[in-house]
């Protein structure tokens, strides 16, 4: 089965990155948020030049579906590089409460010179970045104690900015979720299709599942094999992706007149158990995955 290559820029998109650059004077800090399962996906490379300077907080989100060995290793990356960085779960409100002082500390200097103007208690102002689905709406909500921005399990539901005040001393400036115009390495672009940041209704989600069936076999064999009864990983060794995928079908007995596997209800399967973490709390990405790019543009 071919890969396929996943573009999407749809013109709300073009339209966000516009509200960026329009709205930064605004605030006094950008909170990036990404998917802790893919760190590297799922970072907007246009952000640090959208954002002009500006000092950025990076949350990674759904971090109790990822794995928790691998956030150790990413948070002992971005400390290395001097990054400011927390890992949260929007869900179960896991990390939630280390936002606010964490702002407070990167934006300390500029605390000081309110306190020193007699402005003690000034309301700092963030804005809320990030790829689509990847949980702002709902961390606003956390963060406002109530359902203030809309927020849904698919890509795509916030269209405009929108203010929201909260109870930790910050006003949030929600943002669409934005893309950007092309991923050079398809393995991006796959990594955002299996996590459903891009909309499944214009994807090939057969050649997606496939290709995260490869991933979860080189990254977590084990929960692979015992999430769908196939046995000992080692005999998959020699196995093509598509051939994996066509054993879990035929395990869990998807198939349709003629005994062929059922693709679509096999690759729906696959995507919604890997996204709801039944596989297993799976990273696709680990310092190691970026450091093997970089050396690779070295």
């Amino acid at each position: 089965m071919p890969s396929t290559v996943i573009q999407w820029f749809p013109g709300h998109m073009a339209k966000t990155r516009r509200l960026i650059k329009e709205n930064l004077s605004l605030v006094d800090i950008v909170i990036e948020i990404l998917d802790a399962r893919i760190p590297a996906s799922s970072k907007n490379p246009e952000i640090i030049s959208l954002c002009a300077g500006k000092p950025i907080l990076t949350v990674h989100s759904k971090s109790a579906l990822s794995d928790p060995e691998i956030n150790k290793q990413w948070m002992a990356y971005y400390k290395e590089h001097g990054q400011n960085a927390l890992f949260i779960d929007c869900k179960t409100g896991a990390g939630i409460d280390k936002i606010a002082p964490a702002v407070k500390s990167i934006l300390s200097e500029k605390i000081q010179k309110y306190e020193n103007k007699g402005m003690s208690g000034m309301r700092l102002k963030a804005m809320i970045v990030g790829i689509p689905n990847v949980g702002k709406s709902t961390l606003i909500n956390r963060l406002a104690g109530s359902a203030k921005a809309k927020a849904e399990d698919r890509p795509g539901v916030t269209q405009t900015k929108q203010w929201v005040s909260t109870s930790i001393g910050i006003d949030l400036l929600d943002m669409p979720g934005v893309l950007w115009p092309k991923f050079e390495d398809q393995t991006v672009g796959q990594n955002l299709a299996a996590t459903g940041a891009i909309k499944d209704d214009i994807l090939d989600l057969e050649a997606i599942a496939v290709t995260l069936c490869g991933q979860l076999y080189k990254i977590a064999p084990d929960e692979l094999c015992t999430r769908y009864k196939l046995g000992d990983p080692k005999m998959y060794a020699e196995l093509e992706d598509w051939e994996l995928f066509e054993k879990i079908g035929r395990k869990r007995g998807l198939l349709v007149s003629g005994g062929e596997i059922d693709t679509e209800r096999i690759a729906n399967m696959i995507l919604d158990e890997f996204r709801q973490a039944k596989i297993g709390t799976i990273s696709l990405e680990s310092p190691d995955t970026l450091l093997g790019k970089d050396e690779e543009h070295a």
